[in-house]
């Protein structure tokens, strides 16, 4: 993947953004357990930032996934996991299978405005029964008349408590598990959506999760997204984009927690010398790094491939299960060399720590990359 000066212009264009409008206010927002989605999001709309990929007729910039990448890098400037997350959220995970497979009619309703920022989405997929398990979710939406009547319930779903609207999985038939369900674009504010509980978690502080319940919540047929019965597969398409989009955020979160030990360790001072001129300590943040640059080299490797029309679900999920891996081993082994300081709760270390332990549990659970390798790795070809 070859970075452009136009890349390097997004880069730098968010990056400013984030030293100004949304680090200063991140421990606020990590206290609060929450960050004001719509303002901030209206910040990154005036900038382009939440269309970078969509189309330019509703508002997008028309670019190819590579850029997206460099975003996701970027947002690893954040001093936080939560706020990128929710951001994410609403770039490449609530809005693809809306603007490559939507109506006008839906685009016009639901994308522009997220485009623009003036609507925060969600996407609703994890139950309290079913989180990397898609097949075996039971929310079901009837045909009744020319509507949906939609029962069920969503968990753990990010940006939900502030979302106006959530793209939704669910059974619209009663056939096989990967053929009776759509996506349907569900506006928050219908009767029948209850946002029932703000779920607390133990790292992502900023970012809101909730479990949303839907009790008769009738939207028209026409709030479908192409296909009835095509659900799954449009889920899986976007799932490509969703992982390599959380390959990409962690690089440079992760070099800045090698940085920030570094610098430390530099400074602390133990048995009459700094702990970095300790050579294990050196080797091993040095080790870490290399990880984290070869962590970047799949995952430009596999959006070059996603660009040129190729399935990447196998180097998505390669890249996902390497940066969550990473997302744990780096934190944890940094945290050792700040000894007690470390273990602190306003810690940026510990607050890495908290953070990355969710990649490997949040959208498909590193078990399930290993088995999604592992059916590619069955079908090679023999090689004589």
């Amino acid at each position: 993947m070859q970075i452009t000066h136009e890349h390097e212009e997004i880069a730098r264009t968010l990056k400013r953004f984030i030293d100004e409008e949304i680090n200063p206010h991140v421990d606020e927002w990590e206290a609060a357990e929450e960050f004001p989605a719509h303002q901030v999001f209206k910040g990154l709309g005036q900038l382009g930032m939440l269309g970078l990929t969509k189309p330019e007729k509703y508002g997008g910039m028309g670019l190819d996934y590579s850029y997206s990448v460099v975003m996701a890098e970027a947002l690893g400037h954040v001093n936080c996991g939560g706020v990128p997350m929710a951001i994410g959220v609403q770039t490449d995970m609530c809005t693809p299978a809306l603007a490559r497979f939507g109506s006008e009619a839906l685009c016009q309703e639901f994308l522009v405005p997220a485009i623009a920022g003036d609507a925060v989405g969600c996407i609703g997929v994890s139950e309290p029964g079913a989180g990397s398990d898609v097949a075996s979710i039971k929310t079901t939406a009837k045909k009744v008349g020319g509507d949906y009547v939609i029962n069920g319930a969503k968990m753990w779903i990010t940006n939900s408590l502030q979302a106006d609207w959530m793209c939704l999985l669910a059974n619209t038939s009663d056939g096989a598990a990967h053929k009776n369900k759509s996506l349907i674009m569900v506006p928050m504010n219908t009767p029948g959506v209850t946002k029932a509980k703000k779920i607390r978690k133990i790292g992502m502080m900023s970012s809101d999760t909730g479990l949303i319940h839907f009790d008769d919540v009738r939207v028209p047929q026409t709030n479908r997204i192409g296909e009835e019965g095509m659900g799954f597969t449009y889920q899986m398409m976007q799932f490509q984009e969703e992982r390599l989009w959380a390959a990409a955020r962690a690089i440079q979160s992760l070099l800045n927690c090698i940085q920030l030990t570094a610098d430390y360790a530099r400074e602390r001072q133990i048995f009459g010398k700094s702990v970095l001129d300790h050579q294990v300590v050196h080797y091993r943040l040095a080790e870490l790094k290399t990880e984290v640059e070869a962590l970047r080299g799949l995952v430009y490797m596999a959006t070059e491939k996603y660009v040129s029309g190729a399935d990447v679900t196998e180097w998505a999920s390669m890249a996902k299960l390497k940066s969550c891996r990473l997302g744990r081993e780096v934190p944890d082994a940094c945290m050792q060399y700040w000894g007690g300081m470390g273990y602190t709760w306003d810690n940026p270390i510990s607050r890495h720590y908290r953070d990355g332990r969710l990649g490997s549990i949040a959208g498909g659970a590193d078990e399930v990359m290993l088995g999604i390798i592992a059916k590619y790795m069955h079908t090679l070809p023999a090689r004589g």
